[in-house]
């Protein structure tokens, strides 16, 4: 089987899944850091995630960001924030559809916090791809402790 469609390189499955977490990124309502999530099963898109406040509130362009006006570093005091993550957004989503992740993979174009990788961990994802590094070591070791494959892409 060729990797190309006509004169087209044709990206590999993971190349096409980041890039749709890039593209799902765009719809983030974050004023500090746009990020995407694809659930993917079977070489299927389950569900999407991006980061932002819960549907019918105010976006923080709006109200503007409490974690900017108290100088709060990436990776801490997340109870502060209005939004969701973009992981968790996607397992929302999920829920809300009924449509099963268990044992599906999920592609981020950051490395899931401690909270969204708990979550991530109870929903039985297996494998976490990422991109952009994110501060967070109690993350990192929670998923080796469970398992899960943390992947950088």
């Amino acid at each position: 089987m060729s990797d190309t469609a006509g004169s087209h390189p044709r990206p590999s499955w993971d190349s096409y899944f980041m890039e749709i977490t890039k593209l799902v990124a765009k719809r983030s309502t974050c004023l500090r850091r746009a990020v995407g999530a694809v659930l993917v099963k079977d070489k299927r898109v389950m569900a999407t995630g991006y980061n932002g406040v819960p549907r019918g509130l105010k976006h923080c362009d709006e109200t503007g960001c409490l974690r900017a006006r108290l100088n709060i570093p990436s990776g801490e005091r997340h109870e502060i924030c209005r939004g969701l993550h973009a992981e968790q957004n996607a397992i929302i989503q999920a829920a809300v559809y009924g449509v099963s992740i268990e044992g599906a993979v999920i592609y981020c174009t950051t490395q899931p916090c401690v909270i969204c990788s708990k979550m991530l961990i109870n929903a039985g994802i297996k494998t976490i791809k990422f991109e952009g590094d994110y501060p967070d070591e109690l993350s990192v070791s929670l998923l080796e402790e469970a398992g899960v494959e943390l992947i950088k892409f």
